[in-house]
């Protein structure tokens, strides 16, 4: 088993672009073309020679790119009994774009009554591990499945089944006890939270979202506060739990925006991760003084190059950047990586694929002329 932890100097966030094979295999199922197990073949083939690529480039973290999912966030909450899900009809609103992934609620009770799909996934890309490199497992955070089902627009269905939203909570943390520890039990020692609860709470409509006022906007953030953690509480010593925080990565859209000012004193001074990947590619992230309230030895993984666009990043500018964020987190828990995922759902950002793995060349390039190989 390797004994690397993540992140990295240069580093990446997980999913990638679909390749093509891959998509038209996706549509071939849909459209009941092939079966269940030739489309697992196409997926193992394109995983297979995707980790191939992360390792060439000289990656220590890998991952599948998230090429069995549909949505970063969705198919993971599909593996819990009480949940359900069918083709959109409308979207989520995004910035000039709605995003079209599929409708996700409740229909029942949420429990995790056998081993979750995932961790399938895990173990299928654990066999590449090497001394070099170790698997990085994506998940969306425990505030961001609760989001999902107790915002407005889905809490009709799951007022059937909880009345309370403490009652959903203690579920919800009960279910990612247990997937924890199943991915432990696979292997698993670098887990990654995916979480874009806290990029919708600094928005300026954020009370909106979540149909509170701004007092309200504040035990909105307590919650998610106290339910990442308590699924966290207790997690075995020797696996990681990584966060990346985003304002949605949607066909390089996006949904809110606004500065960490406002949850910094949540989520950078009491959450208990290891690392925040954070997006930082432009102004709709605000200035770098929030990570001043980064508590204890934690790590800050700096998203400064954009997945949104395929044009290259200056690197002396990215440079300047990391030093600016050096006057508030030493230089030694800094990283660098993309600011999101490539592609957060199958159809992907607009950026080809040969763009997607010259933003990674270019990451490592400067992580390795700041910090040294």
């Amino acid at each position: 088993m390797s004994t690397l932890y993540t992140p990295f100097h240069y580093d990446f966030v997980g999913s990638f672009l679909r390749p093509a094979e891959l998509r038209q295999a996706r549509a071939d199922y849909a459209d009941g073309k092939i079966t269940r197990e030739q489309l697992t073949a196409v997926e193992d083939r394109c995983i297979t020679d995707l980790v191939g690529k992360e390792k060439a480039l000289g990656y220590h973290a890998i991952t599948d790119g998230e090429f069995r999912r549909q949505a970063w966030h969705l198919d993971f909450m599909w593996g819990f009994s009480g949940v359900s899900h069918h083709a959109t009809d409308k979207g989520l609103p995004f910035h000039d774009e709605q995003a079209m992934i599929d409708d996700t609620y409740l229909v029942g009770k949420l429990a995790l009554e056998e081993t979750h799909p995932f961790i399938h996934h895990f173990q299928f890309v654990k066999q590449f591990e090497d001394e070099n490199t170790v698997v990085k497992q994506t998940i969306p955070s425990p505030a961001q499945f609760l989001a999902q089902m107790w915002m407005p627009f889905n809490r009709k269905y799951t007022l059937n089944y909880y009345t309370k939203v403490e009652d959903l909570c203690s579920d919800l943390v009960a279910c990612y006890k247990k997937v924890i520890q199943q991915f432990y039990d696979a292997g698993c020692r670098n887990l990654q939270f995916d979480d874009c609860t806290w990029g919708m709470l600094v928005d300026p409509d954020a009370p909106r979202f979540y149909g509170v006022d701004r007092k309200g906007l504040e035990a909105v953030k307590e919650m998610f506060l106290e339910v990442n953690n308590a699924a966290i509480e207790g997690h075995p010593a020797d696996m990681v739990i990584n966060t990346h925080v985003c304002r949605g990565n949607y066909h390089s859209t996006y949904a809110n925006r606004g500065a960490y000012n406002t949850i910094a004193a949540y989520l950078f001074a009491k959450e208990n991760v290891n690392a925040y990947y954070l997006e930082y590619d432009d102004e709709r992230s605000g200035g770098f003084e929030p990570l001043a309230e980064v508590s204890g030895n934690k790590k800050v993984v700096l998203g400064l190059v954009t997945t949104k666009r395929g044009e290259l990043e200056d690197k002396d500018y990215i440079k300047q950047r990391i030093e600016q964020a050096s006057h508030y987190l030493p230089l030694d828990r800094l990283c660098l990586s993309p600011q999101c995922g490539f592609a957060s759902c199958e159809i992907g950002n607009k950026l080809s694929e040969e763009q997607q793995w010259a933003k990674l060349k270019l990451v490592k390039e400067i992580a390795e002329e700041v910090w040294g190989k």
